[in-house]
């Protein structure tokens, strides 16, 4: 942070809504959800068409081969869209939300970050940071979008570590106006916001500071989700920041990244696995290899346990000498250095899908326990890439509100 102002942490935002008439369908998923099943994001397009849509305004990984010309699309219609004035604006505010799904009731609140407190880079030491390896390669394409665009719609999810829950939970029954509630497309739920009021948002910015004081070895928020996304973010940041005078970095608002807050020790919010599926592959010889390679065995011996599936085949392996702490890193480690065609996911029974069609193959891995996760990130750095996620798929963030980043 040399030459920059010593910003707060976690801050008010001038955040945008839509002004529109139906909510259900602005509100899409995250863009890195669903992305070997198509059909989900057609039947999106079926939902959303010819309404004002966050889906205009995101790039979908299942179609990233759609290219530049889908980037210039975007960019085009987030204009569009400020032209029109289809957003209303809320100046230096936070945002308190309940996301009811599956009879659980997440709460979070929604305000920038600041962008200098964040590095993703292995052995990082700063107040915010990746729970999981970020993939470099993944980051070039996410910048080219964001690159010239002029907003940005959150799916980033921070946790904080806050066992008295005296940050975010309170809010409930917090001086608060409504500013929308409705159901979420596609199974996700139901999302009700309320702007806070002016003293109640300054007394949260308060507590959240007293946490930044004694946080443990400096870590106040570890990324729960969309790291890549924030990664991107810190990206632009950085290359814009080199043509920015030293008092107009102090507030340009690319620096100050959205995102929504959660406190880790919620008990609506549940820890998933992420599951790998192998495609175009021999299932068998792939199985039987990973087996030989780790001394695997079919029997429960105390050590770490991966079940696998493909074609009318299913059955564990349990592996004791392993070359990373987590069942997940002992397989990313080894899917790596086969070469293979692997994509995440989210949901047992999606994998089961996915993995018993032919020449693929399915791993389904265990539950990591959420109460390790900021101790485990403070000694071993970040995890594995997609050693969890938070709830399945359906329960990921939707696209919601905005901000201004030029």
């Amino acid at each position: 942070m040399k030459g920059l102002a010593n910003m707060a942490l976690f801050n008010k935002a001038d955040i945008l809504l839509p002004n529109v008439s139906d909510m259900t369908k602005w509100s899409v998923i995250a863009c890195d959800q669903y992305t070997s099943q198509p059909e989900y994001w057609k039947r999106t397009e079926q939902i959303t068409a010819g309404a004002p849509s966050s889906l205009n305004l995101i790039f979908p990984e299942a179609y990233l081969d759609q290219g530049r010309d889908r980037i210039e699309k975007i960019n085009a219609a987030m204009k569009d869209y400020l032209d029109r004035g289809i957003f209303k604006e809320y100046k230096n505010s936070l945002i308190y939300i309940e996301r009811i799904i599956g009879g659980r009731m997440r709460q979070g609140l929604v305000g920038a970050v600041d962008l200098e407190e964040y590095d993703f880079h292995k052995g990082s030491k700063s107040k915010i940071r990746a729970t999981e390896g970020t993939v470099l390669e993944r980051i070039p394409p996410r910048v080219e979008i964001r690159r010239d665009a002029p907003l940005e719609l959150p799916h980033v999810m921070l946790l904080v570590d806050d066992k008295e829950c005296n940050i975010i939970e309170p809010l409930i029954l917090s001086d608060k106006t409504q500013v929308y509630d409705f159901d979420l497309m596609q199974g996700g739920g139901h999302l009700t916001g309320w702007i806070l009021a002016e003293d109640t948002a300054d007394s949260v910015l308060e507590r959240i500071n007293k946490l930044e004081s004694r946080a443990d070895d400096g870590l106040v928020f570890a990324v729960g989700d969309g790291n890549h996304s924030l990664a991107t973010a810190k990206v632009c940041w950085e290359e814009r920041k080199k043509t920015l005078t030293a008092e107009q970095q102090e507030t340009d608002p690319a620096r100050f990244c959205l995102v929504e807050l959660v406190n880790i020790h919620s008990e609506a919010l549940v820890f998933e696995p992420i599951h790998r599926v192998v495609f175009d592959c021999n299932a068998k010889a792939l199985v039987s290899k990973l087996e030989k390679q780790f001394n695997a065995t079919n029997f429960d011996n105390g050590g770490q346990h991966i079940h696998y599936l493909f074609d009318e085949c299913e059955g564990d392996l349990y592996i004791r000498e392993a070359p990373s702490k987590l069942a997940v890193g002992t397989l990313q480690s080894f899917l790596d250095s086969e070469g293979v065609k692997v994509d995440y996911i989210h949901g047992e029974a999606v994998c089961r899908e996915l993995g018993q069609k032919p020449g693929n193959v399915g791993f389904l891995l265990p539950r990591l326990d959420k109460s390790e996760l900021f101790a485990s990130v403070i000694q071993d750095g970040a995890l594995p890439r997609k050693t969890f996620s938070m709830g399945e798929a359906s329960e990921k963030r939707y696209y919601t509100e905005a901000k201004k980043i030029r």
